[in-house]
């Protein structure tokens, strides 16, 4: 899907108090993508509005699963690779890419959204090479947005030149109302992905890091897992998709162009909130490891995980990893090439994350 996939999916209601409450650049791009927004959101409502006729009830006095896993960590750190590989295990449940784009209706509208979505979503991410598809587990942030339209994710489609949203949305306090919103839909979307097919839940959210105290409270049986990486790594693949995902979205000419630093600063603010947020779990419920532990021992990496989480791992599991990391063995990684000033900022503003995780 080339472009404003973001928001594509959202409800005719919802979708329309997003436009309502931001400035829209108008010019032949943007009314072509709000075109196509308002089509897709007509056909959402109504596949929406079906879907709650048909299982409504059924949803409403299901129990809500109390004890998911959460992947989180900053962007780019190797979230995605850990929840593929932990999405093997057939005691896990995750989103997939058709839920999380029509979370209102995943129950009912599959078989009229695949054939169209076959023909708009690509084989490969747009900021890497990452495979996807319909039935490829995907993060739930997406869901979240379309299911409340609060969401961070709406800043890039109408950011602001001056601000990088993430360091805004870290350092402020989520409204108490719409925390009471993700909290709702967030169990709302879990249930039924659940009904769908019963098991754990497995989620993989960057945007969770900022949320360990609500998702506690909500799903009181949670597990974490943390994942870091090599911020040599990290920050320029960050700005690389932050980049392409907002100039794929905007609706505005308001473009914020990404720099170093204030990635950086994200980065410690996201380190800083995972520290907190899980120093008062009880043993058992938080995990981390490294991307390049997972990347050179893939199985052994998975099998220390689960024994700190106090997961059962199986053995059939190993042989499907190894399959699936023979099949990507030559994934091709985006190559980013930093200056040495670069690495001074880098190293200047993240020396205490550096030092922590064995990065100096």
């Amino acid at each position: 899907m080339k472009h404003s996939y973001l928001t594509a999916g959202m409800t005719f209601g919802r979708l329309i108090r997003v436009l309502s409450r931001n400035n829209i650049s108008w010019n032949l791009k943007t009314s072509g993508r709000i075109l196509f927004l308002l089509q897709s959101s007509v056909w959402s409502s109504i596949f929406a509005t079906v879907e709650k006729f048909r299982y409504g009830k059924l949803i409403k006095v299901m129990p809500c699963p109390d004890d998911p896993v959460f992947i989180i960590g900053h962007w780019r750190t190797g979230t995605s690779l850990l929840f593929k590989l932990m999405s093997l295990d057939e005691q896990f449940t995750a989103p997939t890419l058709f839920q999380v784009a029509e979370p209102d209706s995943m129950l009912t509208s599959h078989a009229y959204y695949k054939p169209v979505m076959k023909t708009l979503v690509g084989e490969t991410r747009p900021m890497d090479n990452v495979r996807i598809g319909m039935d490829e587990p995907q993060e739930d942030e997406y869901a979240v947005f379309r299911l409340t339209a609060c969401s961070p994710l709406e800043q890039l489609v109408f950011p602001c030149r001056e601000e990088y949203f993430l360091e805004k949305f870290a350092e402020c306090k989520t409204l108490s109302k719409t925390e009471e919103q993700i909290k709702t839909q967030l169990k709302f979307f879990f249930t039924k992905i659940n009904y769908h097919r019963n098991g754990t839940i497995l989620s993989k959210n960057p945007f969770h890091s900022f949320r360990i105290r609500m998702l506690m409270e909500t799903f009181p049986k949670a597990r974490f897992i943390q994942i870091h990486r090599h911020p040599f790594s990290v920050v320029p693949s960050t700005i690389n998709m932050w980049d392409i995902l907002q100039r794929e979205n905007a609706l505005n000419n308001e473009l914020h162009k990404h720099g170093i630093a204030e990635t950086c600063r994200v980065m410690n603010l996201i380190s800083e909130n995972i520290s907190a947020g899980t120093a008062a779990l009880p043993e058992g419920s938080f995990a981390e490891t490294r991307f390049e532990d997972l990347e050179h021992d893939p199985v052994n990496t998975l099998r220390k995980l689960y024994a700190v989480l106090k997961l059962d791992f199986p053995e059939g599991i190993e042989i499907r990893i190894k399959e699936f990391m023979a099949i990507n063995r030559n994934f091709a990684k985006n190559k980013f090439l930093l200056s040495d000033s670069d690495k001074e900022v880098i190293e200047s503003e993240l020396n205490d994350y550096m030092r922590k995780y064995s990065y100096s």
